[in-house]
């Protein structure tokens, strides 16, 4: 599970608080949906969440590790997708496959056969061999979430995931998604696709201006939001008096 209490983060030199005593727990077995307009936290908090951004309040757990206290062991538990490339493009796909396996000490005979599992299952393995320089965007994101993901970590941090997939890639990650949920493990990710997070989500959270509006599950939205669509209301709780989100 990943549990968040009273995370805050101040950015050297600005007097506004990127994230002001947020406070979320994502039990296991949960896809939880992490939303909010742009500047509002999210990327604040996933880079606290993963452990490459310092804060000042607060503390991360990852099933039980402290991210300040224990950050090895808690980022075994982590496989991170960034909404962002950030990845060795001079190196082929397999020889960046093999690099992230070797980090999380992935026996040999496994990570052949994770390799293999994902890289036919997302259409990558005719292209293994070419450097990632070359890959689409698509490709580039699909080689990402397989490096994440070959370690069996107990939480995924997906940030904008389904981003360039196309509509085969993007349902067959949907899927394991789901199937790593059912296993007891989380699923933590934010999008800006609303529609998927109300069909894939078991609950949300909404943050804006660095607090939580809104943590709530599906089911309980519902009721929250009336006859809006998840669309509308979530326009409604974060636009400003300006009439911007």
């Amino acid at each position: 599970m990943l549990k968040i209490t009273n995370l805050t983060k101040t950015y050297a030199g600005g007097g506004v608080k990127a994230v002001d005593c947020v406070n979320l727990t994502v039990l296991p077995g949960e896809i939880f949906g992490f939303l909010g307009p742009n500047g509002a936290g999210k990327s604040t908090t996933i880079k606290s969440v993963i452990g490459v951004l310092p804060f000042e309040e607060g503390t991360i757990e990852i099933f039980g590790e402290d991210i300040k206290k224990n950050p090895l062991a808690a980022k075994k538990n982590i496989g991170y997708v960034p909404d962002n490339h950030v990845i060795y493009d001079k190196l082929t796909g397999i020889e960046y496959l093999d690099f992230m396996a070797d980090v999380y000490g992935i026996p040999a005979a496994k990570k052949k056969e994770r390799i293999e599992k994902y890289a036919e299952l997302f259409s990558l393995k005719d292209v293994l061999n070419d450097p990632i320089k070359k890959y689409s965007h698509g490709m580039k994101q699909k080689i990402c979430v397989i490096g994440a993901i070959l370690h069996e970590p107990k939480l995924w941090v997906l940030d904008e995931p389904l981003t360039g997939l196309d509509p085969q890639s993007a349902y067959d990650l949907k899927q394991l998604m789901r199937e790593h949920c059912k296993k007891g493990n989380t699923v933590f990710f934010s999008s800006h696709v609303l529609d998927v997070a109300e069909k894939l989500c078991d609950r949300i959270a909404v943050i804006n201006k660095g607090k939580i509006v809104v943590d709530t599950s599906m089911s309980d939205l519902k009721a929250l939001r009336r006859d809006e669509t998840l669309e509308e209301y979530f326009l409604s709780i974060t636009r400003t008096e300006g009439g911007e989100v």
